[in-house]
C-alpha cells in the first residue's frame, strides 16, 4: 500500500519526488518545526536513542514518557505512530540499510497496536540538509521509497528533510534541526536537544563506529533499556586516530564537517577511547553474553540493574 499525504498517493517518481517538497500542509508544517526554539529535555522520562538505534513504546508506559534524538547532520530521524494504540517508535537512520530499518520500525509499532482497526500510521521525517555530497537528499529518497512499499498504508504528517531542513550561513549549508522529541502519551513532536545522552553514550557509539546494525533498545513490556551485548572486532587504528588533532579528525570522520555540532570532537574521541580501552568487549564487558539491563529510578533517571533483580 503507498505513502500517502493529505489522503492522496504520493508520486515517487524522479520529476514528482521534487514537488514533494512543495505540498503546502508539509511545507507549512515543516515551516512551523523550524520555527521552534529548541526545548532542552532532561534525562527524566526521557529515553534517548543513538545512531542506528530504535526504541518504541505505548502511552501506557510508566517509564519513558519521550522518546529522543539528536546530533542529525546528514541523518533522518525518524517517527512513526500508530494513532490508535499511540504506539510510537524512533530512530536515527544514516543510510546504512534503510529497507531493512524501516521493516525493523514498522513491525516494532505493529506489534504494539494489536488492534489496529481504528487508527492510522503517521510518518514523521525531520534531518539532513543540502549538503554537498547530496547524503542527505539519498537517504531522503531510500525513506520514502522503503515507506512506499509497505504493506500498510503509511500518512507522511512532517516532511522537514533536506532541503525543507536547509539554511545557509556565510556560504555554507547547515541543517535547521538536529535533534527532536517525541511525546509518547500525546503524540506531539517538537525540536530538542539532550545534554544528556546516556546510559553508556560512549559504548554504544562504539559500536557503531564499528559497524553495528539497527538493534532495538528497549522492552516496553519490562520498561527496560538493553544495552549490548556486544562484540567487534579490535579497531587497531584507534591509538593512530586519537593521536591526530581536531580538525583532522572532523575532516576525516564526519559526514558533514561543517555542520557537525560543538561537541562531535570530544565524543568521537571517548568513542575512540572506548574502543582502545576494550578492543575485545565479549570478553572484558559482556563475558556472560547477556545485556545490560537498565530501569528508571524513583527519580526518572536510569539506574543499571543486575540479573538477579529483574
Amino acid at each position: 500500500m503507498p505513502l500517502l499525504v493529505g489522503g492522496e498517493r504520493v508520486d515517487l517518481s524522479q520529476l514528482a519526488r521534487q514537488r514533494l517538497y512543495s505540498y503546502p500542509e508539509l511545507e507549512e508544517r515543516a515551516k512551523l518545526l523550524r520555527s521552534q526554539p529548541a526545548q532542552t529535555v532532561g534525562p527524566r522520562g526521557l529515553l534517548y536513542v543513538q545512531q542506528r538505534e530504535f526504541a518504541a513504546t505505548t502511552p501506557k508506559d510508566g517509564s519513558v514518557s519521550i522518546l529522543g534524538s539528536d546530533d542529525a547532520t546528514t541523518c533522518h530521524l525518524v517517527v512513526l505512530r500508530h494513532t490508535g494504540s499511540g504506539a510510537t517508535c524512533l530512530t536515527h537512520c544514516d543510510g546504512s540499510d534503510t529497507d531493512k530499518e524501516v521493516l525493523l520500525i514498522t513491525s516494532a509499532v505493529r506489534a504494539l497496536s494489536p488492534n489496529t482497526e481504528y487508527g492510522r500510521l503517521e510518518l514523521h521525517l525531520v534531518g539532513g540538509f543540502s549538503d554537498d555530497r547530496h547524503l542527505s537528499q539519498r537517504l531522503t529518497n531510500q525513506l520514502l521509497r522503503a515507506f512506499d512499499r509497505l504493506q500498510d498504508n503509511v500518512h507522511l504528517v512532517t516532511f522537514c528533510v533536506t532541503e525543507l531542513n536547509d539554511r545557509q550561513e556565510k556560504g555554507n549549508h547547515y541543517p535547521y534541526i538536529y535533534g527532536i522529541a517525541a511525546n509518547v502519551k500525546t503524540g506531539e513532536i517538537f525540536h530538542a536537544t539532550f545534554p544528556d545522552k546516556g546510559p553508556e553514550e560512549d559504548l554504544r557509539s562504539a559500536s557503531i563506529l564499528t559497524g553495528a546494525q539497527m538493534v532495538n533498545i528497549y522492552d516496553s513490556r519490562k520498561e527496560q533499556l538493553c544495552i549490548g551485548p556486544y562484540d567487534w572486532m579490535p579497531f587497531h587504528h584507534a591509538g593512530f586516530w586519537l593521536e591526530q588533532d581536531d580538525q583532522y579528525i572532523l575532516q576525516n570522520l564526519s559526514t558533514s564537517p561543517l555542520a557537525e555540532p560543538p561537541h562531535f570532537i570530544s565524543h568521537i574521541r571517548a568513542t575512540l577511547s572506548c574502543l582502545k580501552e576494550h578492543p575485545f568487549p565479549d570478553r572484558t564487558l559482556f563475558p556472560s553474553r547477556k545485556p545490560w539491563i537498565y530501569i528508571k529510578n524513583e527519580d526518572g533517571l536510569w539506574e543499571r540493574v543486575s540479573s538477579e533483580q529483574i
